[in-house]
């Protein structure tokens, strides 16, 4: 059987050339694409086709000029190094710039237009970060991570490490790391505080930065020059060496009917057609970079190589009739995205006297798994080979689950709920102790909290 071709970009081509065409300057290019890499709960995208604000969804991309709001919900945009930007709920913000310098420098504004967001920049060598809100700039040229909360008539910054500078209309103020500055944004003073403030989403930021810091794997960046994405295929899969084949990579929790293209969405460009964006958790590396293979006795695996390929990648498989074919070219108002459903998804039950539960089918790809969720995933998986299901305990976060439910205000202007707590959302599986067993009563027992290994 003849290996299908990688995945690649019908029409990336032609938007690469508008893209330089219309750079500012010489040796700017806008041609960089990130990533939606959690969304949860009621999140909207504006992507710059005139289509205004639609539903957002995991591994969208993010290009100049994007707007996202987080409503009810809560999202996580993140760059090509691993800096992430996450909005609380009730926050919007416009990605106003994205652009890639000849020097290969990467140049990233974005505006806070209200609500409050957790910025963690890398700080690569010679990238340049900036978050500009009502008339101040913070400008990060070096790693940094801080809180910034922003209401009607004032702001606050809270550094968690890192140096922040402020500018505005009173002046520049360094923040430094467990200090908070204050800015009344009526009078234009500010004030700085030698402390920071807990707020209940500090629990899920510092959830996530865990996660990414204990999945991060050095040794990936020897055969992939793309950071972002690789703690999710940490996480969710397992690498193999195989002869003739060299690094190869492979999901957890599926099988000989598994395909990589059973769950996600087909999605319309503006001025392109229609692009696949997979629903998979850890679906964004292996679609925009390297290539699918078919690997007898192991089924598909993904091998990283070749060129980045952007972010709107379509199916094609020579030599292996999945069939898979992208819809026409959509006319408005015709769907702007198609849905494609046809693997199984993990569950959360909940019944009326137990705790609420997560189902995992065998073969999911760990599709509805959040992040970190079960600490030893190669071992549910394989468990879940055995007896096709495998159930495991989620515990719903008490912050969120209000939120949600009762109504009880903004979180970031309130200190209800446990401090320091991690977040989820009635509905959402959240990141803390699970267990998992056989549906079928056999098999053994796994437990654990927090995040575990890489297997």
């Amino acid at each position: 059987m003849s290996k299908p071709r990688p995945i690649f970009s019908f029409f990336l081509g032609s938007i690469l050339i508008t893209l330089l065409a219309a750079s500012p300057s010489f040796g700017d290019s806008k041609a960089r694409v990130v990533r939606l890499s959690e969304v949860a709960g009621n999140v909207e995208i504006d992507r710059n086709n005139g289509q205004g604000y639609e539903k957002a969804f995991l591994n969208l991309p993010v290009t100049e000029g994007t707007k996202v709001r987080s409503n009810n919900g809560r999202v996580e945009l993140q760059f090509e190094d691993n800096s992430t930007l996450r909005l609380a709920p009730q926050t919007e913000i416009e990605v106003t710039k994205l652009s890639l310098r000849d020097s290969g420098a990467k140049v990233t504004a974005v505006h806070l237009v209200e609500g409050m967001a957790y910025v963690n920049v890398v700080g690569t060598k010679g990238d340049e970060f900036t978050l500009n809100f009502a008339r101040q700039k913070i400008a990060l040229t070096q790693p940094a991570h801080f809180r910034i909360a922003l209401g009607d008539a004032d702001a606050a910054v809270a550094v968690f490490s890192g140096e922040v500078q402020v500018t505005g209309p009173a002046g520049t103020v360094s923040v430094a790391k467990n200090h908070t500055a204050r800015f009344d944004l009526i009078d234009d003073t500010y004030k700085l505080a030698k402390n920071v403030e807990e707020n209940p989403f500090d629990g899920w930021d510092k959830q996530q930065n865990q996660y990414e810091q204990r999945y991060a794997d050095a040794s990936y960046s020897s055969y992939s020059p793309y950071a972002y994405g690789s703690s999710d295929l940490n996480y969710y899969g397992n690498w193999y060496n195989l002869p003739g084949y060299g690094q190869m990579w492979q999901p957890y929790f599926t099988g000989a009917g598994w395909d990589p293209f059973m769950d996600g969405s087909w999605t319309a460009f503006s001025g392109a057609g229609y692009g696949w964006v997979s629903a998979y958790p850890w679906g964004w590396l292996p679609y925009n970079y390297g290539a699918w293979n078919y690997v007898p006795l192991y089924g598909w695996m993904w091998q990283p190589g070749g060129a980045w390929m952007g972010g709107y990648s379509l199916p094609v498989f020579a030599g292996y009739p999945l069939g898979y074919t992208a819809p026409r070219a959509p006319m408005f108002p015709g769907p702007r995205v198609i849905a494609v459903n046809r693997g199984s998804q993990s569950k959360v039950s909940e019944g009326f006297f137990s705790a609420p539960r997560l189902e995992i089918p065998a073969n999911s790809a760990g599709l509805g798994i959040p992040r970190g969720g079960i600490q030893n995933l190669a071992q549910v998986s394989g468990l879940a080979a055995q007896h096709g299901l495998v159930t495991s305990r989620v515990h719903l976060d008490p912050v969120m689950s209000a939120w949600h439910e009762n109504g009880l205000g903004n979180p970031r202007a309130s200190s209800w709920g446990p401090r320091g707590s991690s977040l989820g959302s009635r509905g959402f599986a959240s990141s803390g102790s699970m267990s998992a067993h056989s549906s079928s009563g056999g098999g053994g027992h796994i437990g654990g909290s927090g995040v575990g290994g890489h297997h």
